[in-house]
């Protein structure tokens, strides 16, 4: 049987408490891009110093007794997460796996139609493909191959470009340097995509 509640204490849910300590920590350590002193944490949770300081000690410890992927660090005047080590191999091959792959036939032909009407935007692209190119705009953008490259005055779509990541990887010095298209189009293709080159 359980002691009830002092009758000057309100009886509240843990949800309208707040997080805990931990959770708390957790979650701000979890946002930031640069180390977080213990005095900020402190001033941000309106907690001691020296119980902040407890508790990142705790965290770090109990992260490393779980072998857990991440680590809590102490660097830089500052506390923040880091993978663990031992898990660089996995984390490399993560980041690295997207880069390396080969581009798919739809990529090859939206760079290719990027490259020779830049700066163009997504609706050209897709109505001189023929279908919908958002996609793969998203992909040759997040490899680094394309870029924004201001807006259309006219209709204030965005424009795009090649970026010097795309001529190093094709060894080319500048877009001058590419082939000449109309050699390799078809006969029958409509006039406007062929205009100008």
């Amino acid at each position: 049987m359980t002691d009830p509640l002092p009758d000057d204490t309100p009886e509240t849910s843990a949800a309208e408490e707040g997080p805990g300590l931990y959770a708390s920590i957790e979650a701000i350590l979890l946002v930031v891009d640069e180390p977080v002193s213990e005095i900020t944490l402190a001033q941000l949770l309106e907690r001691p110093t020296h119980e902040i300081s407890a508790a990142l000690r705790a965290l770090s410890a109990e992260y490393t007794e779980q072998g857990r992927g991440f680590d809590l660090r102490e660097v830089a005047g500052g506390w923040r997460f880091y993978t663990r080590d031992v898990c660089a191999p996995v984390v490399e091959r993560y980041v690295t796996d997207g880069q390396q792959a080969r581009l798919t036939q739809a990529a090859l032909e939206t760079l290719a139609v990027v490259a020779y009407r830049q700066p163009v935007s997504r609706a050209r692209v897709s109505s001189i493909r023929g279908v919908n190119s958002d996609g793969v705009m998203r992909t040759l953008t997040l490899r680094g191959l394309i870029e924004e490259a201001g807006q259309d005055p006219e209709g204030q779509a965005i424009l795009y470009r090649t970026t010097n990541y795309f001529l190093e990887r094709l060894g080319l010095r500048g877009l001058d340097e590419l082939p000449e298209l109309a050699p390799y189009l078809p006969d029958d293709l409509p006039e406007e995509i062929v205009e100008d080159k």
